[in-house]
């Protein structure tokens, strides 16, 4: 059975908001302002088809983290091709986390890794795989992987939208009550991704994540779907599209759900979303977003 392919902006997409800044480190909000939200802002290039539009794309975090850090990220496209990723942290006098010794240090004698080899390898892997999805984690910075591929995600969107205005990402802030939805426009071997999130007292309490053909019907309804993906990876959507959402629920972090076995690809698809509707959920912006999926040719 095939599978969909996204160029997903990994805008954004596994955010430290709610991921972690710092690997192993919690983010904690120094201002809270809501008032980051993702800008709908076209240009007269904006396209429809998922494919991205020349410039350079911003992202920023608003607040330090508990180690006087936050994240910034900028990637230039080119030729519809991101052609440079640069990530990395910085703290309030301006230093890069690249070039902080100390903390090199700290963090490869714990996990193996550190900003100076972390960092480079991340910005590296989105040029060469052209979708965060597709981004490498690297062992011992699983929670800054996370953070990337979240921000990438949101950036390629931002991309395919042509839209230049930084995204403010409200890291560390609680989440605001609300119901927050993000749906893709295109639709991949019959279906699209549609996305629903609700926040009650600070908490998700309700996950509604789904494929829906052109009819409205959703994938957890295909029972010839569910039969042939489930011969062939040993589940289907009646089962890992349940899973996935009643782990959100229960995680209350998108970093924290499993990736659901024989659903591998829409198990990430789903974390790098997740992502996104928590950092709306952070800045309160109840904004419908709109993915401009790019879609293989069928």
């Amino acid at each position: 059975m095939k599978k969909k392919k996204l160029v997903m902006a990994l805008t954004a997409v596994m955010a430290s908001s709610m991921l972690l800044v710092a690997c192993g480190n919690d983010n904690s909000s120094d201002s809270k302002s809501s008032d980051s939200k993702q800008s709908d802002t076209k240009t007269a290039d904006a396209k429809t088809d998922g494919t991205m539009t020349d410039g350079t794309y911003k992202l920023q975090e608003k607040n330090y983290d508990d180690k006087g850090w936050k994240g910034f990220m900028t990637i230039t496209v080119d030729g519809n091709k991101i052609t440079k990723s640069d990530y990395n942290y910085k703290n309030k006098d301006g230093k890069l986390k690249t070039d902080d010794a100390d903390y090199e240090k700290n963090m490869k004698a714990k996990t193996g890794t550190g900003p100076q080899e972390y960092i480079p390898a991340l910005n590296d892997s989105l040029v060469a795989k052209q979708a965060a999805a597709d981004v490498q984690v690297v062992t011992g910075a699983t929670h800054s992987s996370d953070t990337f591929v979240n921000y990438s995600n949101q950036l390629i969107q931002a991309a395919q939208r042509a839209d230049t205005a930084t995204i403010e990402i409200n890291n560390g802030a609680k989440l605001e009550d609300g119901k927050y939805s993000l749906e893709e426009q295109n639709y991949a071997h019959n279906y699209r991704a549609v996305f629903n999130m609700e926040v009650k007292d600070g908490k998700i309490t309700t996950s509604d994540y789904n494929y829906v053909d052109k009819d409205g019907k959703k994938k957890t309804d295909d029972a010839d779907y569910e039969k042939n993906m489930k011969s062939k990876t040993g589940t289907g959507p009646q089962e890992y599209i349940p899973a996935l959402n009643s782990a959100l629920v229960s995680k209350q972090n998108p970093a924290d759900v499993a990736v659901v076995t024989g659903a591998t690809e829409s198990s990430n698809a789903f974390k790098i979303y997740a992502a996104q509707l928590y950092n709306a959920a952070q800045s309160g912006n109840t904004d419908m977003i709109k993915v401009y999926n790019q879609v293989d040719a069928e």
